[in-house]
């Protein structure tokens, strides 16, 4: 009898759930999850973790007193709403959870490392090591400083919104424990670019910008893991099997357990030995030249840190009318 694609996936890479949707991750049981603003705030919507919020926001305004302005809870309450979801999370998972510093402070190194330190404080009070978290940062250079200075501090990071091999490579050169190529959204850009309607799996722009910085670290021996993330179709991850971890979403997982047939591993560390490519080091004039030049990365990372920004200003809007509702019940 013939596997199922996703069983498949499994034996060559640690696949990963990608959505703040409990239930979803109950269903496929993956080793970790990643979770962003959007995701957050897609799940903080559903009714069946109305819960999860209020209890937030109790606590929140428990922490800050009856003296504390609505928009002051709700601030807090935000801060707190992706580590209670993490904390759940993680109640299903074996491995980590990737929890993402305020999309705000993405040029902001001393903001993005207090906000850091304060999420781990969180996990650690609800007596979850830190081992079991991974600080999700944009790939700014301020957001890659801020990660090396959490490295040596044994925080574990998530480098997100990741588009570049200069970003890639910057991440290694600081002990980055991970990052998160955007698979989907640089197809995305590429398509708009070219008016190309399609691309095939091993054409995909995404799929050769993951593979590109696979082989790279693998031939470089580098120990940053790489995790293909944003994914539009299941061509683009079956083309990365073999990649360290794919995270998914449920859609494509579903997807993927539906289907059957042949999955050949296409990324292999004993093949990257042989990869064409001169080794390159980036320091902040590399990294901002190399950025400067690549405007599919240029326009991509502004364009998420501002699509981050803007969902958690509507989380925080949810969460003030939440609470207003809540304590005139």
């Amino acid at each position: 009898m013939s596997k199922n694609l996703l069983d498949q996936l499994r034996e060559v890479t640690i696949v990963v759930a990608d959505t703040g949707d409990i239930e979803a991750i109950e269903k496929f049981k993956p080793r970790d999850a990643t979770t962003n603003p959007s995701l957050i705030t897609a799940a903080a919507q559903m009714p069946q973790y109305q819960d999860i919020v209020d209890d937030t926001l109790k606590g929140a305004r428990q922490t800050l007193g009856p003296g504390a302005s609505a928009a002051q809870v709700a601030n807090l309450a935000f801060d707190r709403l992706a580590v209670s979801f993490g904390l759940k999370i993680l109640q299903i998972i074996e491995g980590r959870v990737s929890t993402e510093v305020d999309a705000r402070l993405s040029y902001d190194t001393e903001g993005t490392i207090e906000k850091a330190r304060e999420i781990i404080k969180q996990y650690e009070a609800a007596g979850v090591s830190k081992e079991r978290v991974l600080i999700k940062i944009a790939a700014t250079w301020e957001g890659i400083e801020a990660a090396a200075v959490l490295e040596k501090e044994g925080i574990h990071c998530n480098l997100t919104l990741l588009f570049g091999l200069h970003q890639a490579i910057a991440c290694a050169e600081n002990g980055i424990t991970l990052i998160s190529p955007f698979v989907g959204r640089i197809l995305d850009w590429y398509k708009k670019d070219t008016g190309r309607e399609s691309y095939a799996p091993h054409e995909d722009p995404g799929v050769l910008s993951v593979t590109q910085i696979y082989n790279y670290y693998k031939k470089f021996g580098y120990k940053t893991e790489v995790m293909g993330a944003s994914f539009r179709n299941i061509g683009e991850i079956t083309e990365l099997a073999g990649c360290d971890l794919l995270t998914i979403a449920p859609s494509l997982l579903a997807e993927l357990q539906a289907t059957e047939g042949e999955l050949p591993r296409k990324l292999d560390p004993a093949k990257a030995k042989d990869y064409p490519i001169e080794k390159i080091h980036v320091n902040k004039y590399t990294f901002d030249k190399m950025h400067a030049e690549n405007r599919m990365a240029t326009e991509k990372l502004e364009e998420g840190i501002q699509g981050f920004t803007k969902a958690l200003e509507q989380l925080e809007k949810l969460l003030a009318d939440r609470l207003v509702h809540l304590e005139a019940a």
